[in-house]
């Protein structure tokens, strides 16, 4: 027994009753029962004995006589610590562990030169604003503080599509990623500006960006696929439409969120040599034709704050489903009860025996 209470709590097979405190439950509660009736029987049969032998005397009482209920208590708390042992406490431990299925995502970009333009936010491109809040999305849904992270993949679009990211759960990497993208078809260098303009990279193929970001997701065994699409402006490029590229998503159940970020549209000014924003309004029924088709969603950011909320929204739209599996092991605690119960009833009877013995 001593051996017992040296070593640590033994893992129990008993399962643990309705009766719990915190993490502590008996897996016999009913032995609890049992204690009333002890302590009852132990008061008659020591009452009984003090009937048969006790004699009144007119005589000061003895140390012996003032402590004669130290063996009783002693039998007693025995009682009490052996009762609790048949009732057999447990210690519990409890855990869970999340189970769920990520979602794979693509996000397709548009960096065609128009994203320079500073509406968002000023001072800043749309393309920085763009980047930084993309960012964010992605660093949340591929962190995922329940073990829920998610897959994401970076494709890019102007005149032609390209996957920058593969799909990966390097947070550091997809960041790293989408800091590197540039805008094509610009340059603050004027030679490679020209450059770059007659090898045609320029332009807003959503189709074709669309097109790609399906065949990405076409290869993803997840359950959950989407694709989030962003641009600035009207598809100029008609290789794949809109809505081919929207009917082949629908096809194989990828769902696509499409978004315009611009306030305004900017063209060249010849009076003023520049380019000038206005209000001239953008056909987005390509975008929303995308998002219909594929039970998806279209918005419209005006500024970085509704940008913010549009990826915030999508985010909660596309909330990944878990599952709770909960784990209990219950180690018994008797052996603590047990073995003081045995020395105080032992301690208890040596007591009546020797110091606190009554002579008939």
């Amino acid at each position: 027994m001593s051996l017992l209470l040296l070593q640590g709590d033994v893992q129990s097979a008993a399962g643990a009753s309705g009766v719990r405190w915190g993490d502590l439950a008996l897996a016999n509660p009913w032995a609890l029962l049992a204690l009333p009736a002890a302590c009852l029987c132990l008061w008659f049969a020591r009452g009984r004995a003090r009937g048969r032998t006790s004699v009144a005397l007119a005589v000061p009482r003895s140390l012996r006589q003032r402590t004669a209920f130290v063996p009783g208590l002693l039998e007693v708390v025995g009682l009490v610590c052996a009762c609790v042992a048949l009732a057999r406490p447990l210690r519990l431990d409890v855990s869970s562990d999340q189970e769920s299925e990520g979602v794979d995502i693509v996000l397709a970009l548009d960096r065609s030169s128009s994203m320079r333009f500073e509406d968002l936010e000023r001072g800043r491109s749309r393309f920085a604003v763009v980047k930084e809040v993309v960012g964010d999305f992605a660093a949340r849904r591929m962190s995922d503080s329940e073990n829920a992270a998610d897959s994401v993949a970076l494709v890019t679009f102007a005149r032609f599509p390209r996957l920058v990211c593969p799909f990966t759960l390097d947070v550091e990497a997809l960041l790293g990623f989408i800091e590197q993208v540039d805008l094509a078809g610009w340059d603050p260098d004027e030679r490679v500006r020209q450059l770059k303009q007659q090898m045609g990279e320029d332009g807003t193929a959503i189709g074709v960006g669309l097109a790609k970001a399906v065949a990405v997701l076409r290869a993803s065994d997840a359950k959950s696929r989407i694709c989030v699409l962003l641009t600035d402006g009207e598809n100029n490029v008609d290789e794949i439409t809109p809505r081919a590229a929207a009917e082949l998503a629908a096809e194989l159940g990828i769902k696509v969120y499409t978004i315009f970020a611009a306030r305004y549209v900017f063209e060249p000014d010849p009076f003023r040599g520049a380019w000038v924003p206005t209000e001239r309004p953008v056909d987005t029924r390509p975008l929303e034709e995308i998002a219909e088709l594929t039970g998806g969603r279209f918005y419209r950011a005006g500024d970085k704050a509704q940008l913010e909320e549009i990826y915030a929204e999508i985010e909660a739209l596309e909330k990944t489903p878990r599952k709770e599996r909960r784990f209990e092991e219950t180690y018994d605690l008797y052996p603590r009860w047990l073995g003081p119960a045995l020395l105080l009833l032992l301690l208890g009877e040596l007591a009546r025996a020797t110091f606190w013995r009554r002579i008939p």
